[in-house]
């Protein structure tokens, strides 16, 4: 018989019994618990380490004001600081549920209680909660010199989720389709795949097939006879020979020929091939993964990619986003770069000065890990200390204002600004829409966009 699966636990501060039991029976997949005032509620955070709570401002002994409310909230951030405090507001106490958001509060809702709506802010609490955990676990684990996913350096929620998406998608020996920009790391994930696959004892190959010239990469791909053309002076496997039982991973897929798009295309449909120069069949195992950072639906309607080739090719799809969709990840990175060059080198470089950190942090990263792993490479050989400063990375249009110290309100209310503005243009200006996205509620968007006089 298998454990009872343990619930997560949502503490309901709240002194109105009735409303206590009405949200009790409305939460049946929590295991609700519930303080009638601050002292029951600090115990109860202090057991059950609850990752959500939903407290009434109006607390005895100050049931009509919010003074007792304010204090227990400051206590519970003080005790738990990660936990997700969503306050009640009464009519007319928007205001005091915004100060409280100010003070750290996740959201509020309105009473009378909307059962439904207070649903759907508790159930995006817990998830924002599971992924900011995940997301500390992971910076902890890369800091160390640790991974997410094969060789894979991250602590960024958008790309926690590729990786997680390719550990689903590698067992299933579909092929896959790796878009991204240069020097993101498709490489990389295209490896990830293969390693956590079924075929992970046999070969893995790549070939790029920008780099080798169009008259022969037909025969780096399908190989040749002796005697084929002038120059085959013995018979020589191609790479999809190579491949068997394995990965083929064919790097700017985007860059393959029209005429041989048809040969990759026969081969995918009959897995068997024929080498140059031969007329013999050879039946090859393998798994396709391919990558670009080409508009293949652009090329498709320009007649220069085939839409056949590209659906055989593409039964699952990854997106790779960019270092600069990556926020923090450059400076991980970094750190990570810093401490494996100056050991392969014999450098005596021991990290990065703090306006190398702001200065990372700050770039666009154009050129993504793959410029970052260089300029590291460079600053490393280059510095004189102990500590690679920002001289040292000779970044381009790095203003000096990016040296500046950070201050932390003005950092949020930056990153607000930038959240909710790509938010509405998502959702093209639909308010329902922006605050569902951004994982708040209408009325708290409201507030914000008045907040930072943002025009609708």
């Amino acid at each position: 018989m298998s454990d009872p699966v343990e619930l997560p636990v949502l503490l309901v501060v709240e002194d109105d019994e009735g409303l206590q039991r009405q949200l009790k029976w409305a939460y049946e997949g929590y295991r609700v618990v519930s303080a009638f005032n601050r002292a029951e509620a600090l115990e109860l955070l202090r057991l059950h380490e609850p990752a959500v709570v939903t407290l009434d401002l109006g607390l005895p002994p100050d049931p009509d004001g919010t003074t007792e409310g304010f204090a227990a909230l400051a206590e519970i951030l003080r005790v738990k600081p990660d936990t997700k405090v969503i306050v009640a507001s009464g009519h007319g106490a928007r205001e005091s549920a915004l100060n409280a958001i100010a003070l750290g509060a996740y959201d509020f809702y309105k009473k009378p209680v909307d059962i439904d709506d207070l649903g759907l802010i508790v159930a995006r609490a817990f998830q924002l909660h599971a992924l900011e955990a995940e997301n500390q676990r992971l910076a902890a684990q890369a800091s160390d010199g640790g991974t997410v996913l094969g060789s894979i350096i991250s602590a960024s929620p958008v790309m926690l989720k590729v990786a997680r998406t390719i550990e689903r998608v590698a067992p299933a020996d579909v092929s896959v389709m790796l878009l991204g920009a240069s020097g993101t790391g498709k490489e990389l994930l295209a490896r990830a795949v293969h390693e956590k696959s079924r075929r992970a004892g046999k070969p893995f190959i790549a070939i790029n097939c920008a780099a080798i010239p169009e008259n022969l990469l037909e025969a780096e791909l399908f190989g040749y006879e002796r005697g084929a053309f002038t120059g085959a002076v013995k018979t020589t496997p191609g790479k999809i020979e190579m491949a068997e039982g394995g990965t083929l991973f064919l790097d700017e897929i985007g860059d393959v020929p029209l005429p041989l798009q048809v040969k990759l295309l026969r081969f995918l449909q009959e897995r068997v091939i024929e080498r140059i120069g031969g007329r013999q069949t050879i039946p090859v195992d393998l798994r396709i993964v391919c990558a670009t950072h080409q508009d293949l639906s652009a090329m498709q309607a320009d007649g220069r990619f085939r839409e056949d080739l590209y659906y055989r090719l593409a039964e699952m799809v990854i997106d790779i986003p960019t270092l600069a969709e990556r926020p923090g990840d450059a400076v991980l990175l970094a750190r990570h770069f810093v401490r494996r060059f100056a050991r392969e080198l014999g450098s005596p470089i021991t990290g990065l000065a703090p306006d190398a950190v702001d200065a990372i942090d700050s770039y666009a990263w154009p050129g993504n890990v793959r410029e970052l792993e260089n300029r590291i490479k460079r600053a490393v050989i280059m510095a004189e200390g102990k500590l690679v400063g920002a001289l040292d990375l000779d970044l381009p249009g790095v203003s000096e204002a990016a040296f500046e110290a950070i201050n932390l309100r003005a950092a949020r209310e930056k990153a607000d600004r930038r959240a909710i503005h790509q938010a509405l243009i998502r959702t093209e200006h639909n308010i329902s829409g922006a605050a569902k996205l951004l994982g708040i509620s209408r009325p708290t968007l409201y507030d914000l966009l008045k907040q930072y006089q943002l025009q609708q």
